[in-house]
């Protein structure tokens, strides 16, 4: 017994904007930044007081 399927492909393309990407990157390097800098600040100024 042969079937015959009539079988629909379907293909979605995700669409990446560049420069949204770019943005984000520029947004969590700069917490870091922020982060580490805060970080230098309590280890190096206020940790020595104590």
């Amino acid at each position: 017994m042969v079937e015959n399927r009539n079988v629909e492909v379907e293909r979605k393309e995700t669409k990446s904007d560049p420069s949204k990407v770019g943005v984000a990157v520029i947004k969590y390097v700069t917490y870091l930044i922020i982060f580490f800098g805060f970080l230098w600040f309590l280890i190096s100024y206020v940790f020595p007081m104590f």
